[in-house]
């Protein structure tokens, strides 16, 4: 039932403007608007008695279209495509433009929030001092999960405002130019084609929003702007044209060119920005050097000079010019100039801190370069011998080393280019500044020798007196994190690396993967062995005097870590390392999220909160006892073993293969990485999250969302702890917001579209067994909360989704049916090119719809 709130601002609205398509003059579009309606009213209809799509979508055509031939069978199916994916883009418009509406700007989790509550409970001062050392690091990513191309995306951006505005004719006008405009790639995107698509967000978005939310704290706080003490309260990161791994397109070159992309976006809003305040800085002396700062910031960016040696140089002539202002001029318009010089603290000269991201087993392959190279001159030990010696013996090897590297004459150009790319972060700090790039992330760390080979490599390259560089181990697989504290009290107790961690502030950054640990052993497992590996690492930090930095590689939906972040960083107690919150932001995430002022500076907020609350405020709800630890390791034990079971039944894979739109992941042209790390056949360990997560999501089984959740809540029930487990629900924030993620996913799943599948030969074992965790976990996810619905704890959530499922159910539909033709093997080869189209065209639509499902 639709809240009549979100019915009035969203709903009602969307009906509205929906009926506008009708009038559009393209051809069939009448016809297509017509008929659509009957064809979702068909599926409900026909999902709900059990029918196949390919019964449904049939159907269809002998009740509605019977003199239809097959050629203009597909076409229609091709114009539903198109017509529900402008429905989507028309949906999207509408929530973002009542945004301010449905969502509380002021409520729980705001900056307004958190000033006044620490002004009722005598904490400002609190407050201030946390905020001196807090930090706050969303990291955009390239993952490919953004459907909307660029170009799209600003068509939307004018149709909200449009809807804000209740401007029919121009809606109307918008409406036919994302009727003529096409929504899909023609071709995949470069790197730097990603970089460029994000540096939109950075430019329009992030440099507005983020200003703001400092301004509203040092106003509420009484701090003046200019005394402003931590300019790294919110950071961004960026990983297009860094993240290497698994993609062979992104080269030192791209790097390069990427790190010169940032820096030219942040000037041209400088350079915006100066022309504004020279328009009102008219004033003796203040005049000379606002014209003048003009100049050069022009000539930096148009003329290619080198204006400034740094952004600190230009702060410093921003100041001179306050002091005139003050002390000359009544500090007329110095608000306006004191924001400016907030910007240039925030952003400098890099705009976005490039992170560069490569596997450890391509560093296992260029050592391997390296020492088949010296070992030839008689300078070292062979490759072999190395690999057989004890890890510390090995790690001492590489210490020792003080080989010029690029005097190497490398035979292995994967090699040379590899040292080109950490070469090039010492040139983008000379560039950029120190925040330009200076994160070496290893995927797939599973040792300390891992983490050393890249930290010799950066101590050769571009070390000279030290090593500008934070190198951070990625620790992904659930081995891998229960591993990762002893692998970490290996690195902290050697002294080189030790007095390297000195240099840097006495802190290590760790990032975690919820995405691969989803992946591996299931929503529960992944989630509290992140858990405990972050307690049991915050110990061993903290017992070498190191402060670790948490760096959470977060999807959108909740089987890659998504779902309510903010409460998952509010349910942190003491136990876990919080001076920092760093999460990565991908995909839809970026545009839903964060894609317009407004919902940024929302989204920014409650993070910041949530990290910040822990802290200030003491909460009995972030308090786990250590009674709680071990039911949640047994509940975690529980769900991996239903996982487990799942994952290792023989037809899973060929289920992901077959059944599922996996394998045309790879032909959207939504993203420049490959859909699998290696090479043609299909491993489990080699497929990425994203596909992964992503064919599930499309399916309507959102399998590694919840999977297992039921199976362990029922054990509970047989070994009589479930009032246990209702009455952890009730005082742990921690455990609700894991619980009410899961009740996300479980929301999102639609078993009825693939009934179908229940009879089929191959894989109806293995369905029924899905459907029937499903169906478990539904009802004891509702028996521990106490809800009577998934969700109805968050009632504009929840009405979003449902309304959004309803709008993409035809697409659903249509991409069973091609699926169900393609595996049957029931068409000739030009009927077998359409439906493999049809495929992947439903694809965009179902992505866009779900905004968090990769």
């Amino acid at each position: 039932m639709i809240t009549s709130k979100y019915d009035k601002e969203v709903g009602i609205r969307y009906h509205i403007c929906n009926s506008l398509f009708l009038n559009l003059p393209f051809r069939n579009i009448s016809r297509t608007g017509t008929l659509l309606p009957l064809l979702q009213q068909e599926c409900e209809k026909g999902f709900e008695q059990g029918l196949s799509a390919k019964d449904i979508v049939e159907r269809f055509f002998v009740d509605f279209a019977p003199q239809a031939s097959n050629e203009e069978r597909f076409a229609m199916l091709f114009q539903f495509i198109q017509y529900v994916e402008r429905q989507i883009a028309l949906f999207d418009s509408i929530e973002d433009a009542a945004f301010e509406q449905i969502n509380d700007l002021r409520g729980k989790g705001s900056i307004s929030a958190l000033l006044l509550r620490s002004k009722l409970e005598n904490k400002t001062e609190l407050l201030k001092a946390r905020l001196e050392n807090f930090s706050l690091r969303l990291v955009l990513t390239a993952h490919p999960t953004q459907f909307y191309p660029s170009h799209v995306l600003r068509i939307l951006n004018d149709l909200e405002n449009a809807i804000r505005e209740n401007n029919f004719p121009q809606i109307n006008l918008l409406l036919q130019q994302l009727g003529k405009t096409g929504f899909i790639n023609q071709e995949k995107p470069s790197p730097y084609d990603e970089a460029v698509s994000l540096c939109w967000f950075l430019e329009h978005v992030f440099y507005k929003a983020i200003p703001e939310i400092i301004g509203t704290l040092a106003g509420g706080l009484n701090i003046n702007l200019v005394e402003w003490k931590n300019p790294r309260l919110i950071r961004i990161g960026f990983w297009p044209g860094g993240d290497r791994d698994g993609n062979p397109f992104v080269t030192s070159e791209t790097t390069l060119k990427v790190a010169h992309k940032l820096q030219e976006t942040i000037l041209k809003c400088y350079y915006r920005d100066i022309r504004q305040l020279s328009r009102r800085l008219t004033f003796r002396g203040v005049e000379d050097i606002i014209v003048g700062i003009e100049q050069k910031i022009y000539d930096f960016v148009f003329g290619k000079k080198r204006t400034f040696r740094d952004a600190n140089a230009l702060i410093d002539e921003l100041l001179e010019a306050r002091q005139l202002l003050v002390s000359e001029h009544d500090s007329l318009f110095l608000e306006v100039l004191d924001m400016f010089i907030l910007k240039v603290k925030l952003f400098g000269f890099s705009f976005a801190s490039l992170d560069i991201r490569q596997d450890s087993r391509k560093h296992d392959a260029v050592w391997k370069a390296i020492f088949d190279t010296l070992h030839a001159k008689g300078e070292l030990i062979s490759w072999e011998q190395w690999q057989e010696l004890p890890e510390l013996e090995r790690i001492k090897v590489l210490l020792e080393l003080k080989t010029n590297l690029m005097a190497l004459d490398l035979k292995d150009d994967f090699a040379t280019e590899t040292l080109k790319s950490i070469e090039a972060i010492g040139q983008i700090i000379v560039s950029n500044g120190a925040d330009g790039a200076h994160r070496y992330i290893i995927s797939n760390c599973q040792s300390a020798t891992h983490v050393i080979e890249v930290f010799v490599l950066a101590r050769l390259l571009i070390g000279k007196d030290s090593v500008p560089v934070d190198v951070v181990p990625l620790f992904e697989t659930i081995d891998d994190l229960a591993n990762a504290p002893a692998i970490m009290h290996t690195l902290y107790s050697i002294p080189q690396y030790r007095a390297h961690l000195q240099d840097r502030n006495d802190q290590q950054h760790i990032m975690l993967g919820f995405s691969d640990g989803t992946k591996d052993g299931g929503y529960l497992r992944a989630n509290w062995s992140i858990f405990r590996a972050k307690e049991n690492l915050t110990a061993t930090s903290r017992e070498h005097d190191v402060i670790a930095l948490f760096f959470d590689g977060r999807g959108g939906p909740p089987a890659r870590g998504g779902g309510n972040t903010h409460n998952f960083y509010a349910s942190l107690g003491d136990t876990i390392e919080n001076q920092e919150v760093q999460i990565t932001i991908q995909g839809q995430t970026i545009s839903s999220n964060f894609g317009k002022v407004a919902s940024c500076k929302y989204n920014l907020e409650q993070l910041l909160s949530a990290g910040l609350e822990n802290t200030v405020f003491d909460k009995e709800e972030n308090h786990l006892t250590e009674a709680d630890k071990k039911l949640l390791d047994e509940l975690a034990e529980e769900g991996y073993k239903a996982y487990l079971a799942l994952k290792s039944d023989p037809q899973f894979v060929p289920y992901l293969e077959r059944a599922t739109p996996l394998a045309f992941f790879g032909d959207t042209n939504i993203g420049s990485r490959p859909v699998k790390r290696s090479g043609s056949s299909l491993k489990f360990e080699d497929l990425r999250a994203i596909p992964f997560v992503g064919s599930w999501a499309m399916m309507k089984q959102n399998i590694p969302g919840y999977y297992g959740v039921g199976t362990a809540l029922q054990a509970f029930d047989q070994k009589a702890k479930g009032e246990q487990i209702r009455d952890l629900y009730q005082r742990s924030l921690f455990f609700r917001t894991l619980l009410g993620n899961s009740m996300m996913a479980l929301t999102k799943s639609n078993f009825s579209a693939t009934s179908y599948l229940a009879e089929d030969p191959d894989f109806g074992a293995i369905w029924k067994k899905m459907y029937e965790e499903y169906e478990l976990s539904i009802a004891k996810t509702l028996e521990v909360s106490g809800l009577r619905g998934t969700m109805d704890n968050s009632p504009n959530t929840r009405d979003s989704v449902n309304l959004r499922e309803k709008i993409v159910l035809p697409l659903v539909a249509i991409q069973q049916f091609a699926l169900t033709h393609l595996r049957h093997d029931e068409s000739n080869h030009d009927e077998e090119e359409k439906y493999r189209k049809l495929v992947i065209r439903c694809m965009f639509g179902i992505i866009n719809a779900a905004r968090n499902s990769a």
